[in-house]
């Protein structure tokens, strides 16, 4: 079965909580394009699946916010059928301060063959950094 651009998300969402496990990328193409135009210190761009893994595991492994919450606040479909536009909310909990957050974040998100082909991120980076505070 192929999944649809809001399968897709709904999968990520799912990734994003429990246990904080290396990420395998079974939801990626090999030819993935990661992008956070807004991205602090400096935007972001990665071109691969084994690219991201590299970048994005040992991060995630000493990331200091567990997710406790992604709210969907619109989904917007686009002109092409494989790309949506999601509007979210995440709400997590420092590691280090035990404070909880929501930051807004709106991605645009590109199927093909039923894998993540694009994943566009635009991020409150203001929100983020409070809530990274110590």
């Amino acid at each position: 079965m192929t999944s649809t651009p809001r399968d897709l998300f709904r999968q990520m969402q799912q990734q994003w909580f429990g246990q904080v496990a290396a990420l395998t990328g079974d939801l990626l193409a090999d030819d993935v394009i990661i992008e956070t135009p807004f991205a602090a210190p400096r935007p972001h761009r990665i071109e691969g699946k084994q690219q991201f893994l590299d970048f994005a595991n040992p991060r995630r492994a000493t990331f200091p916010v567990r997710f406790d919450a992604c709210r969907a606040t619109a989904i917007h479909d686009t002109t092409d059928p494989n790309t949506i536009v999601v509007e979210y909310e995440l709400t997590g909990t420092s590691t280090r301060t035990s404070r909880q957050s929501t930051a807004a974040f709106i991605g645009v998100l590109t199927a093909r063959d039923g894998k993540l082909a694009l994943w566009r991120e635009y991020q409150n980076t203001l929100a983020m950094q409070e809530a990274l505070a110590e």
